[in-house]
């Protein structure tokens, strides 16, 4: 088991960040933010289904008790209709996947910074028996491991680290967690937890896990604790980004629906159209109102004209009288 694991996890790792570093001019801290960001990306689908799943589930709590409520005696049929509305109860196991998925990261991470930053003889050997062939050590040795106050093989003295690791994952976990509704039911049984599992657990997450990684950032490697804040702050630039996507996505929705109560199908050439009718019902309704308000004066000079011509042909046959 030591072998795969030193094989897949620590030894890719540690020839990355050397890689990194010698491509990067020796600068260590920063191999590790480019490290940080492409780990990220590779997470990045895994994060953005598994928060899109938990706000889509977050939406349909309304539907899902409901059927829990008017079903509890029918599992079958429970099931069939978790089914119509589009929801798995199997959904909720996905919510961990990222963080088991990068558990291996954390731990391999913990163990590479060690090896890459150690300055005892029997570190410096070990290192050399990970480096792949194509990596020139004698190039990179002694790697700087100073950044500001910090030497990163070792814990912050100030504890400033600790307070960031704990500040930026809990920004992140609360941009990523779906907001806890409250409905009537809730506020009528205040004693009794009618919320979703997945929803209770996730806000319980949003305080455990940032005060968990907090309290381990204490004898964590400075450098750890860098990766846990650069991670952290690409989680809270993706989690404003989910939530906007899926606020406009909610907005389309409505629209729809409300086309479609209208009788119509809800694209957008109707919706287009339907605006444009919108316009020419209002354009038609002033050209009506302004037509009424110049009748009356058309009314009252075809009126007058008749009396003006009697007028004119008494005046002529006065004159030829005479």
């Amino acid at each position: 088991m030591s072998e795969i694991w030193n094989l897949f996890i620590i030894d890719p790792m540690t020839n990355a960040l050397l890689w990194l570093t010698g491509t990067l001019g020796g600068n260590f801290i920063l191999a590790l933010i480019i490290f940080t960001i492409i780990t990220r990306v590779i997470m990045l689908p895994l994060n953005l289904r598994q928060q899109r799943s938990m706000m889509k589930t977050q939406e349909m709590q309304p539907q899902i008790k409901a059927i829990q409520t008017k079903y509890k005696d029918n599992p079958q049929k429970m099931q069939e209709e978790f089914a119509k509305i589009g929801y798995n109860p199997a959904d909720t196991l996905t919510g961990c996947l990222p963080m088991v998925a990068t558990m291996p990261i954390l731990f391999g991470l913990f163990q590479v910074l060690r090896l890459v930053l150690g300055t005892t003889p029997q570190s410096l050997f070990e290192l050399t028996q990970r480096v792949y062939p194509w990596i020139d050590l004698t190039q990179l040795l002694p790697i700087d491991s100073t950044f500001l106050w910090m030497n990163l093989g070792q814990p912050d003295p100030l504890y400033i680290l600790p307070v960031l690791v704990f500040v930026t994952m809990f920004l992140q976990t609360k941009l990523t967690t779906p907001a806890k509704k409250k409905d009537d039911g809730n506020k009528k049984h205040k004693g009794k937890d009618e919320s979703d599992p997945t929803a209770a657990m996730s806000q319980s997450m949003q305080y455990t896990m940032p005060i968990m990684f907090g309290f381990f950032s204490l004898s964590f490697a400075s450098g750890l604790s860098i990766y846990f804040i650069l991670s952290n702050l690409v989680g809270i630039g993706q989690g404003w980004y989910t939530r906007r996507v899926m606020e406009k996505e909610k907005e389309a929705q409505a629209q729809k629906k409300k086309l479609q109560k209208m009788g119509m199908s809800g694209s957008s050439d109707e919706a287009a159209a339907m605006d444009g009718k919108e316009d020419t019902a209002v354009s038609e309704t002033k050209v009506e109102t302004k037509a009424s308000d110049s009748a009356p004066s058309d009314a009252n000079g075809s009126a007058a004209q008749p009396q003006k011509r009697k007028k004119k042909q008494s005046k002529r046959k006065k004159k030829s009288k005479r």
